[in-house]
């Protein structure tokens, strides 16, 4: 099983790949404090017997060493054994609200980082099939 996180400073999207080939949003995971969300992730990583997870981190912009930094220590928090792989989620968070546009409401429901997690899991299977 292969999962993919989009981190974020409130919500944590997250999505799923039971066989390699298509990416389902799952539900989002609020961030309530670092500690509170690492565990919540094991927790979601645990329930789906994930191998190997797939992190979004932005390339470009202003604050991508911040970000990027944040993120990586994040992950380090957690108490998963599998493969973790890094891969650039520019714009993933914009084509999710693209995508998403007319379909809901933007509400702060998390449902758009599980989207976003959903194509960056996607740019990841796609990036095997090459």
């Amino acid at each position: 099983m292969i999962a993919a996180i989009d981190v974020g400073l409130k919500r944590i999207g997250t999505a799923i790949s039971p066989d390699g080939k298509t990416a389902i949003p799952q539900n989002p995971i609020l961030r309530k404090n670092r500690d509170q969300a690492a565990r919540e992730v094991d927790a979601f990583l645990k329930e789906w017997g994930v191998k190997t997870l797939v992190v979004g981190l932005p390339k470009g912009g202003s604050s991508e060493a911040e970000m990027q930094r944040r993120i990586r220590h994040f992950v380090g928090l957690l108490e998963f054994g599998g493969d973790i792989v890094f891969v650039d989620e520019s714009f993933s968070s914009k084509e999710a609200a693209e995508m998403m546009r007319g379909v809901t409401r933007q509400r702060r429901d998390g449902k758009l980082d599980s989207v976003a997690a959903q194509l960056i899991l996607e740019r990841y299977l796609d990036s095997k099939r090459l």
